[in-house]
């Protein structure tokens, strides 16, 4: 006896069903390569592989701190000669090159002193946004003299202001003055500079010089009030004749080093303090 006859609808469920597996399973599958690969390509513009930095001059000594305060400091020694001030516009971590974020900004508008050798970083000598000012407010000012081997913190407005030996040797940073030589005068000056977010817990970067002519270039993950992780300079920072300022935080605090590479929120910054030999 013949086996009885599936009917013909139900034939077409039957094999409808299962070409709709067939095409779940398929779509599935490319839903996952999609994400992988996504994941991939995102990894590889937002994260240098270690390799960007290979190559690269190890033109610094790093150092890993702890203050008794618990704020933790990353930090990048270097000689003030091997500072390159530079603009990019992107997260630190895009760029091939060694150091921290610089000064404050708003949008694309540089609004902290950049200046290697009297040019502004970040467009012509006295126009907005270019870093030839300290926007609003004089502020503490980190400046190399190249011809005089000196480095000193200046409270200026503009590039006009600064006083150096010869106008072809230097750079300058801007930023708000930690005073850490004058206790007594810092909380007064961080108010008078304008120092953003002072009393919240933010991520915070600095720039920092001692009596030796070494220049620490300073980043903290640790969320503290601009007190404490100034203390924890006083605490950590080898040398004597310390002194030096606060640069931009919160998220656009940003280190990139062979031995650690911090993040902030990724945010694009519009100034770099670079150890030279970046790409």
């Amino acid at each position: 006896m013949s086996a009885p006859t599936e009917p013909a609808g139900r034939k077409w469920r039957r094999l409808w069903q299962h070409r709709r597996w067939q095409l779940s399973s398929a779509l599935l599958v490319m839903l996952v390569l999609l994400i992988v690969l996504a994941a991939a390509l995102l990894n590889k513009a937002d994260m240098p592989a270690q390799e960007a930095f290979s190559g690269l001059p190890h033109n610094y000594e790093y150092l890993e701190a702890e203050s008794p305060g618990k704020v933790q400091l990353h930090m990048l020694a270097v000689v003030p000669e091997d500072i390159m001030l530079r603009a990019d516009g992107l997260p630190l971590r895009q760029i091939a090159a060694y150091g921290i974020n610089g000064g404050f900004f708003y949008g694309t508008d540089l609004l902290s002193v950049a200046i290697m050798n009297d040019d502004p970083v970040n467009g012509v000598k006295g126009a907005y946004g270019s870093g030839w000012f300290n926007a609003k407010y004089a502020r503490g000012t980190l400046v190399w003299d190249g011809a005089a081997g000196t480095l000193s913190v200046q409270t200026v407005s503009s590039g006009d202001e600064l006083t150096v030996t010869d106008r072809g040797r230097y750079w300058a940073q801007g930023g708000i003055s930690m005073n850490l030589q004058h206790e007594e005068l810092w909380k007064a000056a961080s108010l008078t500079e304008q120092l953003p977010f002072a009393d919240e817990q933010r991520m915070r970067s600095g720039l920092v010089y001692n009596s030796d002519g070494k220049l620490w270039l300073i980043v903290t993950p640790t969320l503290s009030t601009a007190e404490a992780f100034r203390q924890a300079v006083l605490d950590t920072v080898p040398g004597d004749g310390r002194e030096g300022i606060f640069l931009d935080g919160d998220g656009s605090s940003q280190l990139n080093a062979d031995e650690a590479v911090l993040t902030g929120d990724s945010r694009p910054v519009v100034q770099m303090i670079a150890v030279a030999g970046g790409k």
